[in-house]
């Protein structure tokens, strides 16, 4: 009886979700299998793509049409090499990883003062900012091209760093400010309080005891952040139109049009472009898996 009543108990808590689990997938070893099946085909169907570009970027462009899915016959590292040479793309990496770096930088410092204040201070216009930063969220990027670019003009910012850097981190705020304000705002008021005896500053609290607490929030941010600047193909071809200050993503349309018949050129520059951002989600995937759920709990 009381086995039945703590059953009943525990699958009035449990999501709709989890009590299909429950009832279906978790008892059966078929419901397993098939849950494992799925997943299978959704990493094959992912990883296969990535796979395939890699292999046949070190084929000749020959081989890659005449032996596509294969095993490159004689490997060659040719097409890496006129990479660096024919297109310069170590330049086009020194200059994304200078963007996206900064714009990561500027977006957790400005972003994480930004949302200290809205999380933890009370003041009149809050309730009136956080609805203006979720109303900008809804504001996609084409709309506000056309006075930005303008401003960049009048600035002298076109064809540098800061004409990307800038537009880059201006709209990656209220996304990094309503995530790890979310977060911040669960803290306990207890070590706020505790920090206030010890002598800490506005200053100090935020950096000897927000900050350490909230690096899941942080980290989740700087991996979507990252991501979205590395991958801004949009604002890029607007703003920037000299090779000195050109990124991957510019480069990498600029070797699909000149050289789209050179299919290990292409299959090269592929997998030169989408490497970093493997790798780099690699080393932070643990942080970002801690912070993708940030603030949705309270404790």
């Amino acid at each position: 009886m009381n086995e039945n009543l703590n059953m009943n108990k525990k699958m009035n808590q449990l999501t709709y979700w989890e009590k299909f689990q429950e009832k279906y997938l978790i008892k059966s070893k078929f419901g397993k299998l098939f849950v494992y099946i799925l997943l299978s085909i959704w990493a094959v169907s992912t990883i296969f793509p990535l796979l395939w570009v890699i292999l046949n970027s070190f084929k000749q462009s020959r081989e890659i049409i005449n032996n596509t899915f294969g095993i490159p016959a004689d490997p060659t590292f040719q097409n890496y090499i006129n990479a660096f040479n024919t297109v310069n793309i170590g330049k086009s990496y020194l200059n994304s990883i200078i963007i996206s770096g900064s714009v990561v930088f500027l977006v957790l410092f400005f972003g994480g003062l930004a949302s200290f204040v809205m999380a933890r201070m009370n003041f009149k216009l809050r309730a009136f900012l956080q609805t203006i930063l979720i109303a900008s969220l809804l504001i996609p990027a084409f709309a506000t091209i056309v006075p930005v670019y303008r401003m960049m003009i009048d600035f002298g910012l076109v064809n540098t760093y800061l004409g990307l850097i800038i537009p880059q981190t201006a709209g990656n705020l209220p996304f990094a400010i309503l995530v790890i304000s979310g977060y911040m705002a669960t803290i306990p008021r207890e070590l706020e309080e505790a920090s206030v005896i010890d002598g800490c500053n506005r200053w100090q609290m935020f950096f000897k005891v927000f900050l350490p607490i909230s690096l899941p929030a942080f980290g989740t941010v700087a991996t979507f952040v990252f991501l979205w600047s590395y991958n801004d193909l949009f604002s890029s071809l607007v703003f920037v139109e000299h090779e000195s200050v050109r990124p991957i993503v510019v480069l990498l349309s600029y070797v699909s049009s000149q050289y789209g018949t050179d299919y290990g050129l292409m299959t090269a520059a592929i997998t030169m472009t989408v490497i970093p951002v493997v790798i780099f989600y690699l080393f932070a995937q643990n942080t970002f898996e801690k912070g993708a759920t940030a603030g949705s709990v309270k404790g």
